[in-house]
């Protein structure tokens, strides 16, 4: 069987393939591993049976997890979404079939670490159920919607990178996609998936490019494919007739043409600079595949539910299965008719990228595109790292042209400002280094390491400007607080100032018209105050005269009656006397009190009473009519004495 392949591949090399290969470039580098591919392409691809249990890991995809929708006891039907989309770079997880969602927690999923993480377990009912199934019509469909639609799907990547689809096709107004190219190299040994997919499904790939094409607004299409698949050649050839400026371009069996970046540079000459992307220079690539997934979305509205896995190696019958996501891996192995003697582990992934599977016990999951039985005979454990020897292998076959042996130096001292500095970020961890080098240094674990110490050095640093700038922010809005409060302040003490000069012009404008007031009143206050100042004058004057007159008959009095005299007129003039000083005194009291009045009238008419008398206490109250009762009687008592 084997002769008769390489044949046919001979022979399609020779004719259909000698055009193809005209138009391709290439890259540096490469390796060329056997391919083991034949062992698993004799047989048709076969339909796994849906199994007692499927577990779905949430994280089957690059991004944030998905937000889970169902709970344990929920019954579900084939299709039904299980967990949504959560954030841009997400992808949602449906039902694989019909059943009972019968646990939510955590289990071991085919990772490098083994640690387990959150999945939904699904026991079908064995009925395989649809739910309800929309197909979109494309054509007539706004593209914004269409991608909305297809963020609903969970179609991601099914080459190996489990991309969200739904990224790589939205126009985000950057740049102008014009060629569209086809990743159908598989260019990893053991891995057939996709070579089987073209050769049974070519039509329906070519459909789904056509969607894709009319998403991205993509004037042409390329389908790189390896030299060494001739059915899928012929069949792609044939399929791709019926879309007008698609093309399919056979290319070199050489590893990793596969690579997105060496398969542009193969089909089409460009060559993207290490800081951009594909879509930069308006190239987007999608693997077989994926279209073909988008193809069943559009067309009959199934979402992810299952792929075609490659299972092959220490296996009786290695075959391509179509298989649901989260079938065990153990219904596979049973469906290849077991494992044979000397199997010592499995490896997810092909022989160069793949990692081994930590237990048995792990489900299949989009990423999962082959599983290989290893035994020490197809993979032997690797021999003991020597010192390297700088002879250069590892450069010659870097496809990046990068300088694996310093790069090593670097990762292995810890130098990684020295390593980001020599681009360790663009090496693409295919392990041609490795693969050739004489010493069988792990090189691509070394930058691993590298790239791991870093991207934690960086959150690192990221975390702490972000701590930085929070407390620079909130030292900056403390600050401006405080001057929001000291303006408000100030805001206030000049509206007070404001309010008290108003008040300030009001009681002055009162006074004006009080003192206006009094002036008009002036004179009936002043002839008041006139009488009582003329009766204390007039009583002066008589006092005045009085002792005048006395002193006047003293002085004519005769010698010797001199000192008698005074005595006797004393003593005559005695009680008149007491009774002029007594009428002096009320003269003078009864001024006064007319002063007083005078002044009390005159205090009334230019505003000079008594204020804040309104508000008193009732004692003070008190006390002032006791005082103002003692005035009213002595002004009775005086006027009464005036009247006698």
């Amino acid at each position: 069987m084997n002769a008769i392949i390489q044949f046919a591949t001979k022979l399609i090399r020779g004719q259909a393939a000698e055009a193809a290969t005209a138009g391709i470039h290439k890259f540096n580098g490469g390796v060329h591993p056997d391919g083991h591919k034949q062992e698993s392409t004799t047989h048709p691809i076969a339909k796994l049976a849906i199994p007692e249990k499927l577990v779905l890991p949430l994280r089957q995809h690059v991004g944030y997890i998905p937000k889970i929708k169902v709970q344990v006891g929920d019954h579900v039907l084939k299709g039904q979404m299980l967990a949504e989309a959560e954030g841009t770079v997400s992808a949602a997880i449906h039902a694989p079939t019909s059943g009972t969602i019968t646990a939510i927690r955590e289990e071991i999923i085919p990772h490098p670490s083994g640690l387990p993480d959150m999945c939904i377990t699904l026991t079908p009912d064995g009925k395989d159920t649809w739910g309800s199934l929309r197909p979109v019509d494309w054509r007539n469909t706004d593209k914004k919607e269409l991608v909305a639609s297809l963020r609903a799907s969970g179609i991601v990547g099914l080459g190996g990178a489990t991309f969200p689809t739904h990224i790589k096709v939205r126009a985000d107004g950057k740049s102008h996609v014009h060629t569209l190219v086809i990743n159908a190299a598989e260019c990893e040994p053991y891995i057939t998936c996709d070579d089987m997919l073209m050769r049974e499904r070519a039509d329906e790939i070519v459909n789904g490019i056509e969607i894709v094409k009319f998403l991205l607004g993509a004037e042409n299409c390329i389908v790189g494919i390896e030299d060494n698949k001739p059915e899928a050649i012929v069949a792609m050839t044939k399929a791709c007739k019926a879309l007008v400026d698609t093309s399919v371009k056979v290319v070199p069996t050489l590893y990793p043409s596969g690579d997105a970046r060496r398969l542009i540079h193969l089909v089409s000459g460009i060559e993207i600079p290490h800081d951009k992307r594909s879509t930069d220079v308006g190239v987007q690539v999608f693997n077989v595949a994926t279209v073909l997934a988008i193809y069943r979305y559009f067309a009959f509205g199934e979402p992810a539910v299952g792929r075609i896995v490659t299972m092959t190696g220490s296996v009786n019958q290695p075959q391509n299965f179509e298989v649901l996501f989260g079938t065990p891996l153990q219904s596979l192995i049973d469906a290849a008719g077991g494992t044979k003697a000397g199997t010592s582990h499995f490896i997810m992934g092909g022989p160069m990228m793949g990692f081994d599977l930590p237990t048995i016990n792990i489900p299949i999951t989009k990423a999962a595109n082959c599983i290989i039985a290893a035994t020490p005979d197809l993979f032997a454990p690797p021999p003991p790292a020597m010192p390297c020897i700088r002879c250069a292998r590892c450069a010659d076959a870097c496809p990046v042209n990068l300088q694996p042996q310093e790069l090593y130096w670097f990762s292995k001292s810890d130098n990684f400002e020295k390593a980001r500095d020599y681009k360790l970020f663009d090496c693409i961890e295919c392990g041609c280094c490795s693969y050739v080098c004489p010493s069988n240094i792990p090189l691509v674990q070394y930058y691993r390491y590298a790239k791991s110490e870093i991207i934690a050095a960086d959150k690192a640093q990221e975390a702490a400007d972000l701590a930085r700038e929070r407390n620079e922010f909130r030292l900056a809005r403390i600050e401006r607080e405080k001057l929001e409060r000291a303006q408000k302040h100030a805001e206030r003490a000049a509206s007070g100032k404001a309010e008290a000069g108003k008040v300030d012009a009001v009681q002055t404008e009162e006074t004006k018209i009080n003192s206006t007031q009094a002036e008009a009143a002036k004179p009936t206050a002043a002839p008041v105050a006139d009488d009582a100042k003329k009766a204390a004058i007039a009583a002066a004057v008589e006092r005045a005269k009085a002792l005048k007159a006395t002193a006047a008959k003293t002085e004519t009095t005769p010698t010797g009656t001199k000192e008698i005299l005074p005595k006797a007129t004393s003593a005559a003039n005695k009680p008149a006397d007491d009774e002029q000083a007594k009428k002096d005194k009320q003269a003078l009291i009864a001024a006064a009190i007319e002063r007083a009045k005078a002044q009390k009238l005159a205090a009334a008419h230019t505003g000079l009473a008594p204020k804040n008398v309104e508000n008193i206490s009732p004692a003070l109250q008190a006390e002032i009519s006791e005082i103002d009762a003692i005035r009213e009687k002595a002004k009775q008592a005086v006027e009464t004495k005036d009247s006698d």
